[in-house]
């Protein structure tokens, strides 16, 4: 059933969340580490913006230009984000939006392990692991994938406040704040993977399984050939 590569619970997961749009930029991001099926580690911040922060765009995230006028830029981040990159797999609820994102400040990160395909590098982001794709291909009885619903209709909304209560900053502890956002998205991801069904999956698979498109899905799967 699973692709040749390393075990889920072999690599670390670095699940990501970011506010912004293309407009106003990287507001803040979330970061959370999943290794072995636990949360081993979490980073958040503001960030400035570089362009209009629009009113509506504040209603959604509560963040507007004043709030982020004195933090550093989402580009400071480069050796983190690029270090994440090297060491495992980086995923998203809904990836496509973070990926975006993402690219809009590097293009490219540095020449880094292809997770998808084990013994080869790529100068990619992705592809990602995207528990927004995941749960409506194995749960479709759980409706469209929108992170809160998920969240409930899995039990995980007392623990999602717990753990927002000891790593999320005051008033940053809500849907639309990435770290909470990011803790959310990563507690779906290990509640999915620790189903007797999936307990033995790769991540190339998982990457595979993420991947919507047919085609790229198929040129992921005939790597597992050379």
């Amino acid at each position: 059933m699973y692709s040749v590569g390393q075990l889920w619970t072999d690599t670390p997961i670095h699940f990501i969340d970011f506010e912004g749009n293309g407009t106003s930029g990287i507001l803040e991001f979330g970061v959370v580490t999943l290794r072995g099926g636990e949360v081993v580690e979490t980073r958040t911040r503001l960030c400035a913006a570089h362009g209009r922060v629009k009113a509506e765009d504040t209603a959604i995230h509560g963040l507007d230009e004043r709030a982020v006028r004195a933090a550093a830029p989402f580009r400071d981040e480069w050796e983190y984000i690029s270090t994440l990159r090297a060491t495992g797999p980086l995923a998203a609820h809904f990836a496509q939006a973070e990926n975006y994102l993402l690219k809009t400040v590097w293009a490219y990160p540095r020449t880094s392990p292809d997770f998808a395909r084990p013994g080869r590098t790529t100068t990619e982001w992705g592809p990602w692991i995207d528990s927004g794709r995941l749960y409506p291909q194995f749960f479709p009885q759980l409706g469209d994938g929108k992170l809160e619903q998920l969240v409930r209709a899995c039990g995980l909304q007392d623990e999602l406040d717990g753990r927002a209560a000891e790593c999320c900053p005051a008033g940053r502890r809500n849907y639309h704040a990435a770290l909470y956002d990011a803790v959310a998205g990563a507690l779906l991801l290990r509640a999915f993977l620790q189903r007797k069904e999936f307990s033995g999956a790769t991540i190339p698979w998982l990457l595979q399984m993420s991947t919507i498109d047919g085609e790229k899905r198929d040129a992921l799967q005939q790597g597992d050939l050379f």
